[in-house]
């Protein structure tokens, strides 16, 4: 197991939240790291504990005890997996950054490395939100919605997905079949040949649209294969171990 260069790491695990893929990141570099869990309220929100960590109580968050120095607390995926990478990557999980003789030279950077940067933010920044929001019309036609309003909110679950939320997902999701098909060195990850922490990232979006039939497996031939990859990983399938532990149910991305 790699050394923690004598920091401590504490996980708040919010149940149905992002945080695995902090964990899955973390097992990935062996890195020791406990785990403080927090429940959701009845209404789905996340605890008011929480802002006692961070004011915005969102989870993940990550709090790094350095030995000699005051604890950091680290919030939203992208900065805690840099972050990580930063001080415990040693060149895994991210591809080499420029072309061998232009080193630090202006578009001296690797097909890969640019991948990486642009899929980094990319997944919370562009591909999340529709996915999100298509989760929330999939709710306002469900059984959970008062029957009596049902065929209200029903009716415009279906006219915004018709008309804005169908072609937008499509778009993000024909775009992402087509990054795989052209990956450096064939693949089989979205920055070539090998797990990138831009993958780990991309897992709960892309990984949600399958489970929750957002998308359809007969039409992302490629998409699938790369999720059932991704969940087969060592460092997933030991993040979705513990979860199950703490919880004490199998897991469901969400």
């Amino acid at each position: 197991m790699a050394s923690n260069q004598g920091a401590k790491f504490t996980l708040h695990w919010l149940e149905r939240s992002r945080a695995q893929r902090i964990m899955w990141i973390m097992e990935e570099l062996n890195l020791s790291y406990e785990i403080k869990t927090y429940k959701r309220s009845a209404t789905g929100t996340a605890p008011p504990e929480l802002k006692r960590v961070h004011p915005l109580g969102k989870s993940p968050l990550l709090e790094v005890h350095p030995p000699s120095a005051q604890a950091i607390t680290l919030a939203e995926s992208g900065p805690i997996m840099e972050y990580l990478l930063d001080h415990y990557g040693d060149e895994k999980l991210t591809p080499r950054k420029f072309v061998t003789g232009k080193e630090n030279q202006v578009g001296g950077e690797t097909e890969s490395w640019l991948r990486y940067r642009y899929f980094m933010h990319y997944a919370e920044g562009s591909l999340m939100s529709p996915i999100q929001v298509q989760l929330i019309m999939n709710a306002l036609k469900g059984p959970a919605v008062p029957f009596y309003v049902r065929p209200i909110t029903g009716l415009v679950a279906t006219k915004l997905g018709t008309e804005f939320l169908d072609e937008e997902i499509k778009t993000h999701f024909d775009f992402l079949e087509q990054q795989l098909g052209s990956a450096p060195d064939g693949g089989p990850f979205l920055c070539g040949s090998d797990l990138t922490a831009a993958d780990i990232q991309m897992s709960i979006p892309i990984i949600i649209a399958f489970t929750q039939q957002i998308i359809d497996k007969s039409q992302y031939p490629a998409l699938d294969k790369y999720a059932q990859r991704l969940q087969t990983s060592t460092g997933y399938q030991k993040a979705v171990q513990r979860i199950e532990d703490i919880q004490g149910t199998k897991f469901v991305p969400i």
